[in-house]
């Protein structure tokens, strides 16, 4: 290495060596803020993150700098919460040799799609990228003899398997743990967690964070029974600079300023109606595990939720008594040929009712089918239309998806599909000012980061008709020879 390289990474070293008790001015140095093409668009962390970040700083400069710190941060959408954990993890990494870090996230798909692609940016974007191994799990000094010791895992939770969050030992070092969307982490894995940071002179530093999606659970408690154990914020998104302040608005206009959604989405206030998730997760994984018996005999029902978006797909399944089937997922056809593919597993599965999503382009499917002679038993499924039960339920919509909880609670086969999953335990549900159930609307969802949730779409609509089982033909005679005579 010619002499100049070598001089400038020393002076790298020395410089970031400073701040190992200072987060904030090692985020002001390691990244290009300002700079076109990387972070043009901010010229440094945003209020809250730096507060954060002097929270840390102030702790390890303190007298308790190697007693555990831990801190909550409830809040509204959209505020930068996967930037600032990328921030932290780099100056973790880069002021303190074997340095270990553990992430998780409420869900694998969280960890795997936001949270860790949001790191492996800002990793990248640093001005000590050369330093690291970026993986698909894992974030590694270069440094041969360090790479085992040094370095981020990412690890998605299970309350059977608890051994990673066990040992998370690091004596003399530094360990950090980090939760993204905390509220929905089980207790078991916050107990494991709590009770492996026990090292003795060791800088240890434990952060959640995360939409306040239920009010009970070990999140909830850090803001309650806790509360001495943790240093706590809730940031309303529309304080923080760079939030889509119209959307938010207009999520206050849609559901009001003290509805379950605003209090989670945009106060960063834990919600009155406890879990905002309305299919349990544990439940669904169940599901793809359950198989069905006796249905055979039960009348089919097929359904075609129909793409409204370039980026929705239109899914076309069937269900019979406590099973469901993925018959087809579609893009980019047209209604005519989704008519097509309709019509060939009408033909093929003979069910007794079909139901369309009759909104947006799924009129153009349903006007495709009466013409070509398939109106008989077709239904059209509309979901702002008034719910059967309205005063459980704030719409037809909210009360399908509360028929397929029942369904799936009671013991149903639905396909080993994880994007299934993700579609069923995506919604959120909130109460209306007549304490009904609101599910969150797509574009809501999308809002934050998820799909529109076709192929849950696609099982609910199946809950949207009443179908009777066709009567048993009668027995046929039976004939017994008696003598020489036949009788019947």
């Amino acid at each position: 290495m010619p002499g100049s390289v070598v001089q400038i990474e020393d002076q790298l070293r020395e410089d970031i060596g400073r701040f190992w008790r200072n987060p904030r001015r090692f985020v002001r140095y390691a990244f290009p803020w300002g700079e076109p093409g990387k972070l043009d668009h901010l010229d440094g962390p945003r209020d809250w993150q730096i507060a954060v970040l002097d929270a840390i700083g102030d702790h390890l400069g303190s007298d308790r700098a190697f007693q555990p710190l831990q801190l909550a941060i409830s809040s509204g959408h959209g505020i930068g919460k996967s930037a600032l954990i990328a921030m932290v993890s780099n100056w973790a990494m880069s002021t303190c040799e074997d340095c270990r870090i553990v992430i998780t996230a409420n869900t694998e798909s969280q960890l795997a799609t936001k949270t860790w692609p949001e790191l492996s940016k800002w990793f990248r974007l640093a001005i000590n990228a050369h330093w690291w191994n970026i993986g698909a799990t894992t974030i590694s000094v270069r440094e041969k003899e360090h790479e085992r010791q040094w370095r981020i895992d990412r690890i998605p939770w299970s309350e059977n398997n608890t051994e990673a969050f066990a040992g998370l030992h690091n004596k003399g070092k530094r360990i950090v743990v980090i939760y993204d969307e905390a509220s929905a982490i089980a207790d078991r894995i916050w107990e494991v967690t709590e009770g492996a940071l026990t090292d003795e002179g060791t800088e240890i530093i434990w952060l959640a964070f995360g939409n306040p999606t239920q009010n009970t659970g070990r999140f909830r408690e850090c803001f309650g029974r806790f509360k001495h154990r943790w240093k706590t914020r809730q940031i309303d998104s529309r304080t923080v600079e760079g939030t889509n302040k119209e959307q938010l608005e207009k999520w206050v206009t849609d559901y009001g300023e003290d509805s379950d959604f605003v209090r989670v989405r945009v106060r960063g206030e834990f919600p009155r109606a406890g879990s905002a998730q309305f299919i349990s997760s544990e439940k669904v994984a169940e599901a793809r595990r359950y198989k069905a018996q006796g249905y055979d005999s039960l009348p089919k029902i097929l359904s075609v939720d129909v793409a409204r978006f370039g980026e929705d797909q239109t899914v076309i399944g069937i269900r019979q008594g406590r099973q469901f089937r993925i018959l087809a997922k579609l893009r980019g056809l047209s209604t005519v040929q989704v008519a097509e593919r309709v019509i060939e597993f009408r033909d093929r599965e003979k069910p007794e009712a079909v139901v369309v999503d009759g909104d947006g382009l799924g009129a153009g499917v349903i006007d495709q089918l009466n013409h070509r002679g398939y109106g008989r038993g077709l239904f059209e499924f509309h979901g702002g239309v008034a719910a059967d039960d309205s005063a459980m339920y704030f719409n037809r919509r909210a009360e399908a998806w509360g028929l397929m909880r029942e369904w799936l609670n009671a013991g149903a086969e639905i396909p080993d599909d994880p994007e299934l999953e993700t579609d069923l335990t995506g919604p959120e549900y909130f109460f209306s000012n007549k304490n009904q159930i609101q599910l969150e609307k797509k574009e809501d969802m999308k809002a934050r980061g998820l799909a529109s949730p076709d192929n849950a779409d696609c099982l609910m609509q199946t809950f949207a008709v009443k179908v009777l089982a066709a009567p048993k033909k009668p027995p046929a005679p039976r004939h017994f020879r008696s003598g020489s005579s036949w009788m019947q």
